[in-house]
């Protein structure tokens, strides 16, 4: 018996008219870029960045299609420079195709330097979608030739729009009515992630026949686990972080194994590691953000399957490193101080007198070039002049720096 081929509810619900598209009204709004590329009809190499689920494979889709151009797709997790010589030996001449790069955080160097010729000549309309910071992950002469377009989380109200178009799709009969509860739950676990909402509703309604509250939990338990692009990405780094900041070094290693065995980029997660460093354990060892990087350029340097064992080695000594998150903490205070009262004045005795008029003006007046010395009128701005940023942390009182400080400034 003939079976009818499966489409999943994520690509039946891709649009195909601009009307269609949801979110992203910063960028595709009446008059604003994306949306202005498509009312004139021009096209550029540009990248998307932003996180998974909000509609940048769809984008790029939608305007081959609006364009009329010949639109090819590859990721960069499963192609290299091979791919590419053969995409474009096969794009046909002067039409200028869309070749659409998925992940391209994740070719190296020489592949993203191998693209350099055909965009800047405009062979190609190369279109770059990311998930990672793209200054950091893309080289900067191929950067340089990219307009950069920052896409967002969906909100709320298009997550409901979303929601309202799946359910025409699955059941045009109108058979399944979401009661508020349910239509809240989803929204909350999609966390602003069409893909991961749009997954769920699919597999809910091919297993159980029925969406409802139970049968959406059911549906996610059955189906839970490491997706580099999900909800339980967030949740294992969380806790490879929690187990690290614990002293849990058992735990660590055990969530950075099971990132390594899901194919999670070794990048992400040394960098992760090197904000750990500074973050929370500081002064306490401070060779552990040398230690840190040092697992960062190994792991750019060597890639899988060795660079796991950077991974683990790093892992294993930041997690046994005490920790100390005063440095950290005192920042964060003193950058509160400066949004809330602006550029206060420098002190005049500490300002710059490079000339005899600025001098005469008392100018960095009483300052002493040796070391330990201490001003009588102290370093900081005269309203906040007795401000202490850091300080020892009270365990347990986490507004204690507020309680110490808040009358500094304030006249008596």
């Amino acid at each position: 018996m003939h079976q009818e081929q499966y489409t999943p509810l994520a690509a039946l619900l891709r649009p195909q008219r601009l009307e269609d598209f949801v979110g992203q009204g910063r960028l595709m709004g009446e008059g604003q870029p994306l949306r202005q590329i498509l009312d004139k009809g021009q096209i550029y190499s540009m990248i998307f960045w932003g996180p998974p689920g909000v509609g940048k494979t769809s984008l790029a889709r939608l305007i081959a299609k609006l364009l009329d151009r010949p639109f090819y797709e590859i990721s960069a997790v499963s192609s290299g420079k091979k791919e590419l010589r053969d995409l474009i030996d096969q794009a046909p001449v002067f039409t200028q195709p869309i070749i659409f790069i998925d992940e391209i955080h994740r070719f190296n160097k020489a592949q993203q330097d191998f693209l350099l010729p055909f965009v800047e000549s405009g062979q190609i309309i190369l279109i770059g979608a990311t998930t990672e910071n793209p200054s950091f992950e893309v080289i900067g002469a191929l950067m340089s030739r990219l307009r950069l377009f920052v896409f967002e989380q969906l909100t709320t109200e298009d997550l409901l729009i979303l929601i309202e178009k799946a359910l025409r799709i699955l059941s045009p009969d109108k058979k399944i009515k979401l009661k508020k509860e349910e239509t809240e739950w989803l929204v909350s676990f999609a966390n602003g992630d069409a893909r991961q909402m749009l997954n769920l509703l699919d597999n809910t309604w091919n297993t159980f026949n029925s969406i409802d509250l139970e049968s959406l939990k059911k549906a996610l338990s059955s189906s839970l686990r490491y997706d580099k692009n999900g909800e339980e990405h967030y949740n294992v780094i969380s806790a490879f972080i929690k187990s690290m900041r614990a002293g849990a070094t058992d735990a660590a290693l055990y969530y950075l194994a099971r990132m390594v065995e899901s194919g999670e980029d070794p990048k992400f997660i040394a960098r992760r590691m090197v904000v750990f460093a500074s973050e929370d354990i500081g002064l306490a060892v401070p060779t552990a953000l040398v230690v840190a990087n040092g697992v960062f350029e190994a792991v750019h340097k060597i890639g899988y399957p060795e660079a796991q064992i950077n991974l683990a080695h790093g892992v294993a000594y930041l997690a046994r490193c005490k920790k100390d998150r005063r440095a950290y903490n005192a920042y964060f205070r003193a950058l509160e101080d400066v949004k809330t009262h602006g550029n206060l004045p420098v002190p005049i005795h500490l300002r710059n007198a490079p000339t005899k008029m600025m001098k005469n003006l008392g100018y960095g007046a009483g300052q002493k070039w040796e070391a330990g010395f201490v001003h009588e009128k102290g370093y900081l701005p005269t309203k906040i002049k007795n401000r202490k940023y850091f300080t020892e942390e009270i365990i347990g009182d986490k507004d204690a720096w507020k309680k110490e400080n808040n009358n500094v400034g304030k006249k008596k």
